[in-house]
């Protein structure tokens, strides 16, 4: 809980009453490699604020997994549509190595921040820093090449090009596999 509650200081300012006020809408959760946070179908009733390992979302199209996300440490994961509209999920948050996260209750969330004007703030802000990273990722693909992609990752998310498998990164930048193997030797 300590690194979330940097996070939240990161973010915005929040007081020991403010944090008392949000723990009951918190679950420290262990999960083991290859566990879902959340499957495709169902709706997504919580933020997932990521203190240990890893996690992926994607998308099984034609038995071919697509990724779209990778959440490390310090990182909230979640598919924003679901939690915010109630729709079922397209796409499936699962670990990629042995996981604890910090569970944000949606509905506990909802009851303590109208209580609590701080930690609707804190939500928000949560929730922007989602959208944020999700702009990143949609412009990378309008903007930049799949040289530029792997670049930029190089640049700015060099972690993730240290912890996730050539596949899945393949995936992630819109490349096969052996375009990525061409990418990565010219560098």
């Amino acid at each position: 809980m300590e690194n979330l509650l940097r996070y939240i200081h990161s973010l915005t300012p929040f007081t020991p009453e403010n944090w008392q006020a949000l723990r009951p809408a918190l679950t420290e959760v262990t999960l083991p490699k290859d566990e879902y946070l959340l499957e495709t179908g169902k709706v997504c009733d919580a933020l997932f604020f990521i203190s240990n390992g890893y996690c992926r979302a994607f998308q099984d199209k034609d038995g071919q997994d697509i990724n779209i996300a990778f959440f490390f440490e310090n990182d909230i994961a979640t598919n924003i549509h679901s939690f915010a509209t109630g729709e079922k999920s397209l796409f499936t948050i699962q670990a990629s190595e042995p996981l604890t996260v910090v569970r944000f209750d949606k509905k506990k969330l909802r009851e303590v921040s109208l209580r609590d004007p701080a930690i609707e703030t804190l939500g928000r802000k949560c929730l922007q820093q989602i959208a944020i990273k999700q702009e990143k990722h949609a412009a990378m693909f309008k903007l930049m090449s799949p040289q530029e992609r792997y670049e930029f990752l190089e640049t700015h998310d060099p972690a993730l090009l240290q912890r996730v498998s050539l596949t899945q990164l393949a995936s992630y930048l819109g490349v096969a596999r052996e375009t990525l193997s061409r990418i990565r030797s010219r560098r």
